[in-house]
């Protein structure tokens, strides 16, 4: 379990909508579903109502500061099954990396590996009490586009299993890339968004992270998460 498992959820019962897509940019084709991930009746630019208003406020709080500037989304609402085959992908791609062969991973290695894949993707977990973030839809991934419609380079690709994908690894090293995430992170919290601490990419707004995150910068006013995993039966 991760730290804001512990966050109690209080379902709103928000539905799960389209994102305006005409208001963002985004990469094409879909880079999981490219990959051969099946997101059934929905799509990977699904999210809750008021967090797709939050990142409306984001776009805008962007375009103040960097006109003709976009935020791109790389990924939003993600089943549970999506999440299972990522990390089943990742960890082959890990496995591959390292030169493994799984049929030969001593205990040690495997759970190396394991690491690796855990250090950035969330357990698939069909437990209630502690969804992935993605399932909720209420976390999306985003990027940044320059007024050449050209994304902005962050110093490490979105969903790099190593130790750049720390928001803060390029604080004292290089501050061009710093200054670029810097930025994102600015507008999304504006906006009222929390950031992942092990990602510079992963964004959220009213799931277990985003109270976690909040409690953490706010301890004398409790928080609990607004959306649970997603079911279509709400």
């Amino acid at each position: 379990m991760r730290p804001y498992h512990q966050i109690p959820i209080i379902e709103c019962g928000e539905p799960l909508i389209k994102i305006p897509l005409e208001l963002f940019a985004l990469e094409s084709p879909h880079p999981y579903e490219k990959l051969g991930a099946s997101y059934g009746e929905y799509s990977p630019y699904f999210l809750r109502c008021s967090v797709i208003e939050s990142l409306i406020k984001a776009q805008n709080y962007l375009q103040l500061l960097r006109p003709h500037w976009s935020i791109q989304i790389f990924d939003a609402y993600r089943p549970v099954a999506v999440q299972q085959f990522m990390v089943d992908y990742s960890f082959a791609e890990a496995l591959q990396e390292r030169g493994l062969i799984e049929a030969d991973l001593s205990l040690q290695q495997r759970e190396e590996v394991w690491e690796a894949v855990y250090e950035i993707w969330a357990v698939p977990s069909l437990d209630m009490n502690t969804p992935p973030p993605h399932s909720t839809g209420a976390a999306v991934d985003v990027t940044l586009v320059d007024d050449d419609g050209v994304v902005v380079d962050m110093g490490s690709p979105i969903d790099e299993m190593s130790v750049r994908s720390h928001p803060d690894y390029y604080a004292s090293s290089n501050q061009q890339y710093h200054a670029h995430r810097q930025l994102l992170h600015d507008v999304m919290l504006k906006a009222g968004f929390q950031r992942n601490p092990r990602e510079w990419w992963h964004f959220s707004f009213g799931d277990q992270m985003w109270a976690w995150l909040c409690n953490q910068s706010n301890p004398d006013h409790f928080t609990s998460a607004r959306y649970g995993r997603f079911d279509r039966n709400m």
